[in-house]
């Protein structure tokens, strides 16, 4: 308690905000009445404003998901074209040159592909603005660092599932006929490959919003991530605990949705159930 109010706070204030927040009361009541306010979608105020946090926090939830939504394009699009490009001259110099660069970007931390990001971008080339969320240019940098950490885990899993798909009978019969090989891949190897990767995309969603702050920090993105940073540095609890439970629930949902959507995409799990 002494950490959030001002040092020169006096015992007899120290206590009222004790007994205010209820931390004069047991643990197990402590722990029981806050769980009940959250059933009732009330997280608290923040200590910044005297607002309730859940509002204080879905402000910024819109220039988060909107960063989020354009990465995780940008990822798919590099990390399907990647894997794609990979399989298909599986064991050659293309296969190890893409392989080794999707290892590359995705073992790299994401704050140092942001400070290369800035000085390529803003500082050598001129061509972007080196932070802020004011105009589409902002969004540019943090979506390109976002999906290309992203793209890396794609393209080695498209690969791996394409490669998988190739050794099954029906390809083989497929491959006997007539056909071009980009044909084949087309047609046949990447939409039975793709299935699998819905589930991967609810896994990096979710780990995209939680792995934000470093990236919204570092370009001064007005998003959750940032404001997380803000609220810790403020001793903000409310509002902490508040993204940390928006943050953990989106993960649960965003996985549980891609589950959803793969049952539904691929008939096989369909007649299992229905079997």
């Amino acid at each position: 308690m002494t950490m959030i109010l001002p040092l020169e706070a006096s015992p007899e204030q120290i206590e009222a905000t004790r007994i205010e927040w209820g931390l004069d009361q047991p643990l197990h009541v402590q722990y029981g009445n806050y769980v009940a306010k959250l059933l009732q979608g009330d997280f608290g105020r923040s200590n910044a404003d005297g607002r309730p946090a859940l509002a204080v926090v879905m402000e910024k939830a819109p220039a988060t998901m909107l960063l989020m939504l354009t990465g995780m394009s940008l990822a798919l699009v590099l990390g399907i074209s990647m894997g794609i490009l990979a399989a298909f001259f599986r064991g050659g110099i293309v296969d190890r040159a893409v392989m080794g660069g999707a290892v590359l970007v995705h073992a790299m931390p994401g704050f140092l592909l942001c400070i290369f990001a800035v000085l390529l971008f803003a500082v050598q080339l001129g061509w972007l603005p080196s932070g802020g969320g004011s105009s589409p240019l902002h969004l540019i940098m943090p979506s390109l660092v976002i999906g290309l950490s992203a793209a890396g885990v794609i393209a080695r899993f498209v690969r791996s599932s394409a490669l998988e798909v190739l050794g099954q009978n029906y390809i083989r019969v497929a491959s006997i006929k007539p056909l071009p090989r980009w044909y084949l891949f087309a047609f046949h190897v990447m939409p039975n490959a793709s299935l699998p990767l819905l589930t991967l995309v609810g896994f990096l969603l979710g780990g995209m919003i939680g792995g934000a702050a470093i990236v919204e920090s570092v370009f001064a993105w007005p998003g959750i991530g940032r404001f997380l940073v803000t609220a810790v540095t403020k001793r903000d609890l409310a509002t902490v605990q508040a993204i940390v439970i928006l943050v953990s629930v989106t993960m649960v949902t965003a996985n549980l949705l891609a589950d959803i959507l793969y049952t539904v995409v691929d008939p096989r799990l369909r007649n299992r159930r229905e079997a």
